[in-house]
């Protein structure tokens, strides 16, 4: 299953979010991969600060369950001053409808 979604950085944090991702805790990647997560990218529009995620999971449920563990609370607290987030500190994230797919 192929999950697009979009969040928004705050304005001159585009290189404190990039530096971040290049240096994602381990600990965060086994999470993503354990949780089904694979092939994660995503892209900064520079104009608007909208990032754009794209992710392949194994299963709906057994990704929603990473967002309840230790590891992702703690990246969501890290990452919150850069990023627009809810109270919980969970990235303000917009899913996007899959239109096309091309293999």
């Amino acid at each position: 299953m192929i999950k697009g979604f979009k969040m928004k950085l705050y304005p001159g944090q585009e290189a404190e979010y990039e530096k971040r991702h290049n240096e994602l805790w381990p600990e965060m990647q086994d999470m993503i991969h354990e949780h089904g997560g694979k092939n994660y990218t995503i892209f900064l529009d520079r104009e608007t600060l909208t990032l754009f995620g794209y992710i392949e999971i194994e299963d709906e449920a057994l990704w929603a369950k990473g967002a309840d563990t230790a590891i992702n609370r703690k990246w969501w607290d890290f990452m919150a001053d850069i990023m627009e987030t809810n109270p919980d500190n969970s990235p303000v994230s917009i899913d996007l409808q899959n239109v096309f797919h091309l293999d």
